[in-house]
């Protein structure tokens, strides 16, 4: 039986911007950094305060994502927030474009997406 989701790997382009974004500018906790050589490649774990883990990967020359957000696969990554305003404006004052607030039409809970340094859709959704 499935009991959770231990964690969500990404792939960047810019290793030391990509670190600094989601250490820095997001907050998470590096639980460990790894230089694998034989595959020109970083593997950094990262910890979300609730024990979610995200692995952070550099790899040489590999491709960008295909489209914003529909391409087929992982559609996004949704971070819980208590207070969507107070974040949306750390991520702003950040220098990170976020879109506008909405509301979700079934749950009445605001979220709204960003990016990361690779485009990758991020949401932010309000607990």
């Amino acid at each position: 039986m499935l009991q959770g989701i231990h964690h969500a790997a990404i792939i960047c382009s810019d290793y030391e911007k990509s670190k600094r974004f989601y250490t820095i500018i997001l907050g998470l906790t590096v639980i460990a950094e790894n230089y694998r050589a034989e595959r020109n490649s970083y593997k950094l774990d990262l910890a979300l305060p609730n024990g979610n883990q995200i692995e952070l990967f550099s790899f040489p020359n590999n491709p960008p994502r295909p489209s914003y957000p529909e391409a087929r696969g992982l559609r996004h990554l949704a971070f819980i927030v208590e207070s969507i305003d107070s974040f949306t404006l750390h991520l702003q004052n950040s220098g990170v474009e976020v879109e506008p607030i909405r509301t979700d039409e079934y749950t009445g809970k605001r979220y709204t997406f960003f990016s990361d340094p690779d485009g990758l859709p991020l949401e932010l959704y309000e607990a």
